[in-house]
């Protein structure tokens, strides 16, 4: 029989018509498509921190210990470059359960953080905290509690911390709660300690 060229070029197609599926059968990677990471929704929560304190070490306070909770959201400014993203403050909740029944209180403010190294870092933070502790005439105060003044009071404070991988750190801190002088009492609370924090 004579095979001419076209009859030859028709045989290949019609073989390789036939033998696509067979090969994309035996080799599944071919029918995947080139991977692609999933686009990550963003999420108005940047970190969450735990700890605990002292309460006010030498004040009719002392001797007993807080836990702490914390949320601080995402930076409302994004795209600047790591020098000015450091003066754009993170909004923060939180709150400190007294576990010996003295003052406890939660608060509100901004933290503005500030990066040392790739690792070590250090921030403040001021806002305004509302408290159940004693607010009422000094000579009436009990002598297992702060004279407070009035309600809510001034909360600034301020931690150096150490990042242990990319979501995990770990943090010493210092906060003080007082009036400024608005009320007539202003004993206040200056706080000790220290928090675990993840980033999201």
């Amino acid at each position: 029989m004579r095979v001419t060229l076209p009859s030859l070029a028709a045989a290949i197609t019609t073989a390789v018509a036939l033998a696509a599926p067979a090969a994309l059968a035996a080799d599944p990677s071919a029918l995947v498509p080139d991977y692609r990471p999933p686009v990550q929704p963003l999420s108005i929560v940047s970190e969450f921190r735990i700890g605990g304190s002292a309460q006010d070490p030498g004040s009719n306070e002392k001797n007993t210990s807080n836990i702490n909770g914390e949320l601080l959201f995402a930076k409302p400014v994004t795209g600047l470059d790591r020098f000015w993203a450091a003066f754009v403050p993170r909004p923060t909740v939180g709150g400190s359960y007294n576990v010996d029944g003295r003052t406890s209180y939660a608060y509100l403010g901004a933290t503005w953080t500030f990066d040392i190294t790739d690792r070590i870092f250090v921030e403040g933070f001021f806002g305004a905290g509302f408290h159940d502790g004693w607010t009422g005439p000094k000579n009436n105060v009990p002598k297992t509690f702060n004279s407070l003044g009035c309600n809510p009071l001034f909360r600034e404070a301020a931690g150096v911390g150490y990042r242990i991988t990319e979501h995990w750190s770990i943090m010493a801190t210092i906060e003080h709660m007082s009036n400024a002088g608005l009320c007539v009492n202003n004993r206040g609370l200056t706080n000790f300690g220290g928090k675990i924090a993840y980033t999201f």
